[in-house]
């Protein structure tokens, strides 16, 4: 299985619009909205599909989606589905797309266009899913991680031996178990301090690391004041940084 993050930043993405905030040449820490592209033998997967969709989808020369899931309906997460469009024009197919009750409705009260008696043609053809329990798709086993977002109930998702969870503001330790086993895990890190509301600082995303055990974990969801170079010495072994354009093989 190969994984390539296509984006590790925030909401904002980094640098942020304006420049504002922490800047540097570093090329990893030049972030797009947080996206992962999963590839294995016969299946190709795209965890969110933010703003800056297309963008990822020319640097990482992606040529084929299969499956979509996305963690929550917040706008760095769902606001490239547009860009959905030309992969069904070349597969000739409609893309199904797994997510929340929640999320789902707001994508279809959000892209109305692309849906029931108001679809326009040409429009994105996606088949919304909701994905309350694993599934296996193709040679993939997808299991739903239930994450807590501040008081938004959103989904992390562990497909097979990688696990992938974004804008956590906590893990719930019934989610644990899920995760653990995994070769490969991926958790958010807003910064390095203060605390937030709505999502895992750097500190509480390696404690939750240390808790799983997992032989390494990544970090995505960096703001621009998380500079690569000096978070990355301070973080413990099997856990580290992931940046824009890293591949690994799990």
């Amino acid at each position: 299985m190969k994984v390539t993050f296509l984006g590790t930043g925030t909401s904002m993405g980094v640098p942020v619009a304006g420049g504002f905030g922490h800047t540097s040449q570093d090329p990893r820490d030049f972030r797009y909205r947080c996206s992962v592209w999963v590839e294995t033998d016969e299946t190709s997967v795209i965890i969110d599909i933010g703003p800056e969709f297309r963008l990822q989808t020319l640097r990482s020369n992606i040529k084929r989606i299969d499956v979509l899931l996305i963690t929550h309906e917040h706008n760095d997460h769902v606001a490239g589905l547009d860009d959905l469009r030309p992969f069904n024009y070349q597969q000739n197919a409609v893309i199904p797309a797994y997510t929340t009750a929640s999320c789902k409705r707001s994508i279809i009260h959000r892209f109305h266009y692309m849906f029931g008696p108001e679809k326009v043609p040409g429009s994105a053809d996606i088949d919304l899913r909701l994905m309350p329990e694993p599934i296996d798709f193709q040679d993939i086993r997808i299991t739903p991680l239930p994450i807590k977002h501040g008081q938004l109930d959103i989904l992390g998702f562990r497909l097979n031996d990688f696990s992938y969870v974004t804008d956590a503001s906590a893990v719930p330790d019934e989610t644990l178990p899920l995760i653990q086993g995994s070769k490969v895990a991926v958790l958010s890190g807003l910064r390095w301090g203060p605390k937030h509301p709505t999502h895992m600082t750097i500190p509480e995303a390696v404690e939750v690391a240390q808790k799983l055990g997992v032989p390494q974990t990544y970090i995505v969801h960096m703001s621009s004041h998380v500079v690569h170079e000096e978070v990355e010495r301070r973080l413990p072994q099997g856990i580290n940084l992931a940046y824009d354009g890293l591949t690994l093989t799990v």
